[in-house]
């Protein structure tokens, strides 16, 4: 993975986009497009509102109609989580959707019932520049629906080099060699692992990130897993929870981790006051717009596990850009072009230049900036390695909506690790029943 231009830290905006209605569209000049000029077609464009999705749109929406000005891309947002989930499905459903879209690749993507909803984009010249890591991730059967838009992440543990540095220690490769690094830690006075429960979501990430491990010590488990032979309550899978388990016996969370939300828990990483957060990279935008001068503080490491011979790291595939079936005739044609802009070299520049990325991007050609943050360049690494594994949604349909409560509660002491394995089990056979995968009965 080479590297090359120049990484511009994130400038903090002193206004924010006052345009988060889910069904509301944003009027192309507060997002810096505009119909002046003689343009002629208007794309409509949804994306979810959290900053890593938004600031790249506006900036591909305004450099594609600095190319195209007969075509102006007018962004609209849409909430996260199970809502903007709902959203989606529901303006696909109806007819509705936006001429072009951001949405999760993986299972997510299965959900959206492509061959009947999406257009698919397999022909189209850019296909070919494509990583083929990131192809079967917006593929069914023989055809692809979706291009990449932002870059892919890793997910393991930031950590703050300072503190590493400061008391000796280096970056372990085995879970044993983690929870002595911890031990030690506590012992200096430092918070070992920064949890923030107050954002649900940031709870999953022992679990997650683990799957690496998993693969390593099974390496059809995600088959197995799809055609429901194998469970999460049981060896290697369970190991995950085991150790957000072990985690919280130890003692070594910050006392505050229930109330902490995310983006306080990044700055405390930051200013050493903790010393490791199970995370996903895409917290160094977080971090370039709080804590800018610090950002090469803080590094990464996959999520070490039994064998340090088998270390490696767990990569969520990026979002993907779909064409719904509804956008047709010069709507079509403008979309089509429009995708094949932000599956380009040129395209990953405006990204990186709007927000920080947060791994390798999964179009050829693509160049990290030289000064991208430590924290990245240690997730390229792994990647120039071959020692990674796409996440377990990008491998197997299956994936429960209840995780995040489930680890927040074994993280907290308030169920066994092996509790929250079996409910996870059962949480995943309802959306296996509802896929109708064979083996879930």
């Amino acid at each position: 993975m080479r590297f090359a231009n120049r990484w511009r830290p994130l400038s903090l905006l002193a206004a924010t986009v006052a345009c988060i209605l889910a069904l509301g569209a944003c009027s192309p000049g507060s997002l810096g497009s505009s119909d002046e000029g003689g343009g002629t077609t208007t794309l409509t464009f949804l994306v979810d509102n959290a900053d890593a999705s938004l600031k790249p749109a506006q900036a591909l929406g305004e450099a594609f109609h600095a190319k195209n000005p007969d075509i102006t891309v007018q962004v609209q947002t849409r909430p996260g989580g199970s809502e903007g989930d709902n959203i989606v499905k529901t303006r696909l459903s109806t007819g509705e959707m936006t001429d072009v879209f951001l949405y999760n690749s993986g299972s997510l993507f299965q959900a959206l019932n492509p061959q009947q909803n999406l257009v698919p984009l397999t022909g189209e010249s850019w296909v070919g520049q494509l990583d083929e890591t990131f192809k079967p991730v917006v593929s069914v059967g023989s055809e692809l629906y979706g291009a990449p838009i932002t870059s892919s992440t890793g997910g393991g543990i930031l950590y703050n080099r300072k503190v590493y540095e400061r008391l000796g220690l280096q970056v372990p490769k085995t879970w044993a060699e983690f929870m002595a690094n911890n031990a030690k830690i506590k012992a200096a006075g430092i918070d070992p692992v920064i949890q923030t429960y107050q954002d649900t979501w940031t709870s999953q990430l022992f679990v997650l990130a683990d799957f690496h491990n998993v693969a390593a010590a099974d390496p059809g488990w995600a088959q197995k897993y799809t055609a429901g032979q194998v469970k999460y309550a049981q060896e290697p899978a369970i190991k995950g929870f085991q150790r957000l388990e072990e985690v919280h016996k130890a003692g070594y969370e910050n006392k505050d981790y229930r109330s902490m939300k995310f983006e306080k828990g990044v700055s405390l990483l930051a200013a050493g006051k903790g010393a490791h957060f199970p995370m996903l990279t895409f917290a160094v935008g977080t971090l370039a717009a709080s804590d800018p001068e610090r950002i090469n503080d803080v590094g990464f490491f996959a999520q070490p596990g039994d064998d340090g011979a088998k270390n490696g790291l767990t990569i969520w595939m990026p979002a993907g850009l779909y064409i719904p079936k509804s956008t047709e005739g010069a709507q079509l044609e403008a979309a089509k072009k429009f995708v094949a802009f932000v599956a380009s070299p040129e395209g990953c520049d405006v990204q990186t230049k709007a927000y920080p990325p947060s791994g390798p991007y999964m179009v050829k050609g693509c160049q990290l900036p030289a000064d991208a943050p430590q924290a990245v360049k240690d997730v390229v690494s792994y990647v120039e390695a071959g020692n990674v594994t796409t996440a377990l949604e990008f491998q197997s349909p299956v994936k429960g909506p209840a995780l995040e409560q489930i680890t927040v509660e074994v993280g907290s002491g308030l169920r066994s690790a092996s509790d929250g394995a079996a409910l996870y089990d059962k949480d995943v056979k309802k959306q296996a029943q509802q896929l109708g995968l064979e083996g879930w009965s």
